[in-house]
């Protein structure tokens, strides 16, 4: 099952499962699940002077359209629609942010209407 992932700002509603976010070098990663039972990953690594943050979101069912949030340090640095997608119904949101001074804490939300179900992640990227 390929997981999709979405960045999501705001911790909307409470996070099932989700696991701590581990640091391999410059790269965190945090996993869990959303209200409704959907998975999530979202991930922050170095890039250049910047921090590239990839979201997925696998719901397991196509069509799903999610409204999704990306928050950095609380200052909101992108919003946008996804969709998830066949075969896997899952979608991801990839964006290469600013690395501010000190560290990051990066959290993502999505939500969609159609059934109510939101996700929320964090990672901390140590500057």
């Amino acid at each position: 099952m390929k997981v999709g992932a979405v960045a999501l700002g705001l911790a909307l509603a409470a996070t099932v499962g989700a696991q701590p976010a581990s640091a391999k070098g410059l790269e965190v990663r945090a996993q869990g699940t959303c209200s409704q039972g959907s998975a999530w990953k979202l991930k922050a690594k170095a890039d250049n002077g910047r921090i590239e943050t990839e979201l997925e979101v696998d719901t397991n069912r196509a069509g799903q359209a999610f409204a999704v949030r990306l928050h950095d340090n609380g200052v909101l640095v992108w919003s946008g629609s996804r969709t998830t997608v066949a075969p896997s119904g899952s979608f991801s949101v990839a964006r290469l942010l600013t690395n501010r001074a000190g560290t990051d804490r990066i959290t993502a939300t999505a939500r969609t209407a159609s059934t109510g179900e939101t996700c929320s992640a964090v990672v901390v990227f140590p500057g």
